[in-house]
């Protein structure tokens, strides 16, 4: 007759201390603790599958109890009873897991940015990850992407919205939007549930960037353009206030200009659009070149037009705060005038009251403009027409600056 084992006890398997081989504590059904000269105890179960004999791990004592580990052997017992063999659903189950793990929202929007961010502008692309970090992985990281219901979303983006964050709550959920919209172009999804969504956020108002367009802004816009002239900062910072006005490009673009761009001869600047990745042509008035080769003399030898004080060498482009900075020390407001505003007032004013043609205006701008068949109009397109437009442009704030004193 076999000795039946006595089943193992907490007060046992407590106390039991490793010695100079392995040990072995059975429990019964094929359970038993493995001891190490180490130190560690390790559950192991041993099994017999058409005949052939197994073993599979059940996790490491303390941390998986006496009482888990029985809890395991009987769920392996009861696949065995129906022709499983345990080894074989555990290794399934880790491989599910793992395509759990690749179809999760965090998997799926890392991959989506790492694909789409090099075409996003510096700072939107720091945005955008900020966005993903705080406002959604936390929430939604380990869900496979298939599973997740609108419900859950509005969770998330009623979240930001209790914090008086609405426009990032709307924005927030597009960025979900076009992740989920990545997953079905790839496979791992059959719909976007954030159209589900469409009106669940109540709208917003979106707000413009600060600038010096009304009517009853004039004669402030004056004072503006007077203090440009003469402001006392450094040399760089105020040409690059004196230039802004006369390219009229992003504030990004024009702190990062570099000098291998510019034609002084040509009257020309070109250079790669941040936002859009797309070539475009400044004319620059007369105004803008005299500026430039002023400037040229003391930061000619550098590669940026404007480069940071911080470095001699000029390998840095200034500040994107010196330009705001110096707004501010004139006594500008953060919301009469930032450094984007004068786009606002070039578009504004060139428009209502130059009558300047709107689609040299948004080329100009370098937003997208189509001619009457909707193709793309190239970047040297209307270049003249634009030139004239840019000179006349330099020629009315000269006059509005000069002629009201």
């Amino acid at each position: 007759m076999a000795r039946k084992i006595p089943p193992l006890t907490d007060t046992q398997l407590r106390a039991i201390k490793p010695g100079t081989k392995n040990l072995y504590l059975f429990d019964g059904g094929g359970l038993y603790l493995l001891v190490t000269t180490s130190g560690s105890k390790l559950w192991r179960l041993k099994f017999r599958h058409e005949g052939k004999p197994g073993e599979i791990s059940l996790g490491k004592y303390p941390g998986v109890s006496l009482a888990r580990a029985r809890e395991k052997r009987e769920a392996a017992k009861t696949l065995l009873a129906d022709g499983i063999n345990p080894s074989t659903a555990r290794q399934a189950e880790a491989a599910t897991g793992r395509e759990r793990g690749a179809n999760s929202f965090e998997a799926i929007a890392r991959e989506w940015f790492m694909r789409f961010s090099p075409t996003l502008a510096p700072s939107h692309s720091k945005v955008t990850w900020s966005r993903l970090l705080k406002n959604l992985f936390p929430y939604l990281k380990n869900r496979p992407v298939a599973e997740i219901t609108p419900p859950e979303i509005l969770v998330v983006v009623r979240r930001i919205e209790s914090r008086g964050a609405l426009e990032t709550a709307h924005r927030v959920l597009r960025l979900a939007g076009q992740i989920f919209r990545y997953a079905i172009s790839t496979g791992r999804a059959v719909r976007d549930p954030t159209q589900d969504l469409r009106g669940a956020l109540p709208p917003y108002e979106k707000k413009h960037l600060a600038a010096l367009t009304r009517d009853s802004d004039r004669p402030r816009l004056i004072e503006l353009l007077r203090a440009l002239e003469s402001y006392q900062g450094s040399a760089t910072v105020r040409a690059a206030l004196r230039l802004a006005p006369l390219v009229v490009v992003r504030p990004g673009e024009l702190r990062q200009a570099e000098w291998k761009d510019i034609d002084l001869d040509a009257s020309e600047w070109r250079f790669l659009i941040t936002k859009t990745k797309t070539q475009h042509i400044v004319p620059l008035a007369r105004q803008a070149v005299d500026i430039l080769r002023d400037l040229q003399q003391l930061t000619g030898e550098c590669r940026y037009v404007f480069p940071s004080p911080r470095t001699p060498a000029g390998d840095r482009p200034m500040s994107e705060n010196a330009v705001l900075v110096a707004l501010r020390t004139m006594g500008f407001t953060k919301e009469e005038m930032t450094g984007h505003g004068w786009r606002a007032v070039f578009r504004t004013i060139g428009d209502e009251e130059l009558g300047f043609r709107v689609d040299l205006i948004e080329h100009q701008l370098a937003h997208s403009v189509a001619d009457t068949l909707g193709r793309a109009y190239n970047r040297t397109t209307h270049l003249e027409a634009r030139r004239e437009m840019m000179q006349a442009w330099a020629d009315y704030l000269d006059v509005l600056k000069d002629n009201s004193r």
